[in-house]
């Protein structure tokens, strides 16, 4: 049995081992594979491990020996999964690996747009404290979060952490979810999406991108947000129409965004976002802590495991 890993770099630069995998089967790894060599690097392979890397409908057909894709990811959409399933190639995926380092970036983001922090040492760095007549000052409003509200737009296992964290704060917490299978527990109070977009001071995203909620953040929902609101993407780049985010953040109609994700990614030049006023950009890192990454290959190993054994797990193209 041969594994070929296509884009191993982003879950290991080399900080951690693929042990894991490597004990169940010979690794093949590659750190990245350009779309026009991945039908030659995956030849005779049953297993094929991805994260970003595509495999298309072509890619798929092409490759008779194939039996399982492993996604080392939550997200899936770099795989046809219809073609997949009717190959009858297993497709599995990685959910909840990373829902601490994500909550933790969630907040990270909030607290940089309340407080400055980064900004203010950055000024005291480029001397802006030696030259002070007094001794303390700010160039940005210093916005204390207990007592104010904290939307959440998808309430599952990332969004309620990042709800416990807010509450924790002082905040009152708001919350969407498709469908409430139970009542919210104490402390959050279920509501509808255009309430949390009224109402709250932080909106955090953790709804999944569907056709429902592309561009959930439009001129309109952001016509409905206070001007002192912070919006918090870490979920998925289009749910935002980042030209209508922009143009809310240049013309002071929101006070601030924080960005994990972009429609684009790596983004392209001309991206509106970039340079937007009050809008914290990060590249994609909020799952990428080494603990969130050494169980991110540690469970796409049981994953292979489950799928050897006859017992599949996490199967996205049922």
């Amino acid at each position: 049995m041969k594994i070929v890993l296509l884009d191993a770099h982003t879950a290991n630069p080399g900080d951690l081992n693929w042990q894991p995998l490597e004990a169940i089967a010979p690794c093949e790894v590659h750190a990245r594979t350009p779309l026009d060599q991945t039908v030659a690097r995956c030849a005779g392979a049953e297993i094929v491990i991805t994260n970003k890397a595509p495999l298309t409908r072509e890619i798929i057909e092409a490759l008779p020996d194939l039996k399982y894709i492993g996604v080392i990811a939550t997200g899936y959409n770099v795989v046809d999964v219809v073609a997949a399933k009717e190959r009858g190639v297993v497709v599995t995926n990685v959910p909840g690996y990373g829902t601490p380092a994500v909550a933790q970036h969630v907040i990270a983001l909030m607290l940089e747009l309340a407080n400055h922090v980064g900004h203010a040492a950055k000024s005291v760095e480029q001397g802006g404290w030696t030259k002070c007549p007094d001794f303390c000052y700010w160039d940005y409003p210093i916005v204390e979060l207990a007592g104010r509200t904290l939307g959440i737009i998808g309430y599952g296992e990332i969004g309620s952490a990042v709800a416990r964290i807010g509450a924790a704060f002082g905040m009152k917490v708001l919350a969407s979810k498709r469908t409430w299978k139970e009542p919210p527990p104490a402390g959050v109070e279920a509501a509808e999406i255009d309430d949390i977009f009224r109402q709250s001071d932080v909106i955090s995203l953790h709804c999944p991108l569907t056709d429902a909620t592309k561009h959930l953040i439009g001129e309109r929902t952001l016509s409905l947000m206070k001007r002192e609101a912070f919006l918090i993407n870490t979920g998925r780049g289009p749910l935002v129409d980042e030209a209508a985010l922009a143009k809310a953040l240049n013309e002071g109609r929101i006070a601030g965004a924080g960005l994990d994700v972009l429609s684009v990614e790596p983004p392209k030049g001309g991206n509106p976002l970039i340079g937007a006023k009050n809008c914290l950009i990060t590249p994609h890192i909020a799952w990428a802590s080494r603990e969130s990454r050494a169980r991110l290959i540690d469970m796409t190993a049981a994953n292979l495991k489950a799928f050897l054994a006859g017992k599949p797990v996490n199967v996205v193209n049922t």
